[in-house]
């Protein structure tokens, strides 16, 4: 009977794949990370340092404290107690294997893929007869595994538990090892999973929803593989029940369980919990085009870009609770932005988008992803930030027990996540919605996209972010008319983020050019998509020159943390002073003085330097800490 399950998801699986034209999709489509061949000389390191460097060091962390030995002693194959500190271990695996799966596509690697193979049958064996997996659990139920996190059986304490956590991560896993490999051994662990929710939660009628939201996109995950209808209405009676006083007992704003999901139009509580299931509330407005789901995330978003949100597109300004703050509660000394809830921004707004093909959530995204997310990792690799302050004394020992980035945490959330999103950024790139053809992120690359049967090759050249110039070759399989979307990036058109929260001081005259075969075309200054309507054949090139100047930026006034401060860009990046380059100068900027930026190619794998003529020098933001703890600051009071 243990085998015969397995077989039997395969052939509903194989049954269901001809449902797919039916499953319901978001209006723009994204173009798939496996139709893109990345060459870019930013992103393509980063993606194969991941595979490299830091996949084999998180697994061979994950197998000193335990991870890999939970499940062979859930499965009976070893002896043992529950080895590991959290209650959500289990998930650290599933992420990397996400992880490890995008990345075979930009780069494959057969002894990798093997590898993923070994841990996926490893995960197999700590599942239960009916599917259940969480191993803690299954291995003693009188274990806690945390002090604010008491022992139970299944689904008790389901606020602190995260049982339903583990099994979100295992199916954002499982899907991204399905669409990276083609292989179906994790997805039918998932899918086994997958039922027994369905079972208790929607058909025996357990009222409960997850402490930490992220279940409801991954159910929506194997929804859009399966076509199977049980795991959307699941997605969405989890989203449904929360904040709901007249069925259960509710959690409060922390778990975002304070009002029903839809009446809520302020961002709280932990960070991380809250984009994950705003994601999830995106599903629920685009795939059920909800009325009151759409308005109810279009509130929140608004609350949080114009409220809420660092210049860094980092949010969560509270340690207390990983937490946002009240509105306009942006400290820089103390500010959390936890690298998850970086990632997490960005991956909900590329919902957003997905829902609306709005540009503006592309300026968030794009903001979040050089200056929110990677800062996140060291550039060896190998060690990591779990808070992203905007300033440092030096002293302050801010990530969790240090000053500088850790090699791991007992609670390492942050490193598993960069693993599995990082390889998962070339899926942003491109989209595509009836003959309309977005392009939303400029990093080198090929690509091969289906737009309505005519296959159209583009092929990026740039050095972005260093430089401004990009170049796209543009070669239809044949002569058509079609519409090419193009994203001219907030920054270079004025316009640090949607709304007045930050603005340019001083705002630059130099405008981005766009020209088709060498004739320039008209740039839309008003914040939308540059569009271009034409009859496109092989050969046509377009190309793109953003103004790189140095801008300095301003905080409304009703942040009271940023007052008489101002910060500088550079392209899309956020630039920061830093000990390391200024171990005898004040951290101030002079109102009038000249600030140049040159490329360095020795300093912190090769950046864009700027320094003023005060002697002042600032790196990208991303790139401090990588010389030891120091004082650093983003925001600089100029004289």
């Amino acid at each position: 009977m243990k085998y015969l399950i397995p077989l039997l998801t395969a052939i509903l699986l194989l049954a269901c794949t001809s449902q797919e034209e039916k499953v319901p999709t978001y209006p723009v489509e994204a173009v798939n990370l496996n139709q893109v061949t990345l060459t870019d000389e930013f992103w393509l390191p980063r993606i194969e340092q991941i595979q490299k460097v830091t996949i084999p060091f998180a697994l061979d962390k994950c197998e000193k404290e335990g991870r890999m030995d939970n499940f062979l002693i859930a499965g009976g194959v070893k002896e043992g107690k529950t080895r590991g500190k959290m209650p959500f271990d289990d998930s650290d695996l599933y992420k990397i294997i996400e992880g490890a799966s995008y990345s075979l596509v930009m780069s494959p690697d057969p002894e990798l893929d093997r590898h993923i193979d070994s841990l996926i049958s490893i995960i197999a064996i700590g599942q239960e007869e009916d599917g259940y997996l969480t191993t803690y659990k299954t291995i003693d139920t009188t274990y806690a595994p945390a002090h604010w996190c008491p022992a139970g059986g299944r689904w008790q304490d389901l606020a602190c538990s995260h049982e339903l956590y583990n099994s979100g991560h295992m199916f954002e896993a499982a899907a991204a090892h399905h669409w990276a490999t083609g292989k179906n051994n994790f997805l039918n662990i998932a899918l086994k999973n997958a039922d027994l929710l369905v079972e208790v939660f929607n058909k025996e009628g357990n009222p409960e929803v997850p402490g930490h939201q992220i279940i409801e996109t991954g159910l929506v995950k194997l929804y859009q593989i399966t076509g199977k209808q049980d795991y959307l209405d699941l997605s969405r009676h989890f989203l449904d029940s929360r904040g709901d006083t007249t069925i259960r007992q509710t959690w409060g704003p922390y778990n975002q369980d304070h009002l029903p999901v839809t009446q809520q139009d302020e961002v709280v509580g932990h960070a991380v919990r809250a984009v994950y299931m705003y994601a999830g509330m995106t599903d629920m407005a685009a795939l059920y085009d909800d009325e009151a789901y759409k308005n109810a995330v279009n509130k929140l978003w608004e609350n949080m870009v114009n409220k809420k949100m660092y210049i860094t597109g980092g949010i969560g300004s509270r340690h207390d609770g990983e937490a946002f703050g009240e509105n306009f509660e942006l400290p820089n000394l103390t500010a959390y932005c936890e690298t998850c809830a970086a990632i997490g921004s960005v991956l909900w707004n590329h919902k957003m988008f997905l829902q609306t093909g709005n540009v503006k959530y592309f300026d968030i995204i794009e903001r979040t992803l050089y200056n929110g997310v990677i800062p996140g990792l060291s550039l060896d690799g190998m060690n990591f930030f779990y808070p992203n302050p905007l300033e440092s004394d030096g002293k302050y020992t801010f990530n969790h027990g240090s000053c500088t980035r850790s090699p791991w945490f007992d609670c390492s959330c942050c490193p598993t996540n960069l693993i599995r999103f990082i390889p998962f950024i070339p899926n942003l790139f491109y989209a595509t919605a009836g003959d309309s053809l977005y392009i939303n992120l400029f990093a080198a690359n090929e690509a091969r996209i289906d737009l309505n049967g005519n296959e159209v090759s583009l092929k990026q050249k740039t050095k972005y972010p260093w430089k401004g110039n990009i170049k796209i070759n543009v070669n239809p399989s044949q002569t058509s008319t079609f519409t090419i979307k193009l994203h001219i990036p907030g920054w270079a058109k004025n316009i640090v983020t949607p709304g007045n929260l930050y603005a340019y001081k001083g705002k630059t005259k130099a405008r981005p050019v766009v020209k088709v075969n060498s004739i320039e075309t008209g740039v839309d200054d008003t914040g939308g998509y540059l569009t271009i309507t034409r009859e496109w054949k092989a050969g046509d090139v377009i190309d793109i020159k953003l103004p790189m100047k140095v801008k300095k930026v301003v905080t409304s006034k009703i942040v009271e943390t940023n007052k008489e401060l101002t910060a500088l860009e550079y392209g899309p990046l956020v630039y920061c002073a830093e000990e390391a380059d200024n171990p005898d100068i004040p951290f101030t900027l002079s109102e009038k003085e000249k600030v140049e930026a040159n490329f360095n190619p020795d300093l912190l794998g090769g950046v864009n330097v700027l320094t003023t003529s005060e002697g002042l020098t600032l790196i990208p933001y991303y790139a401090w800490s990588n010389r030891g703890c120091g004082k650093m600051k983003v925001w600089l009071p100029e004289e």
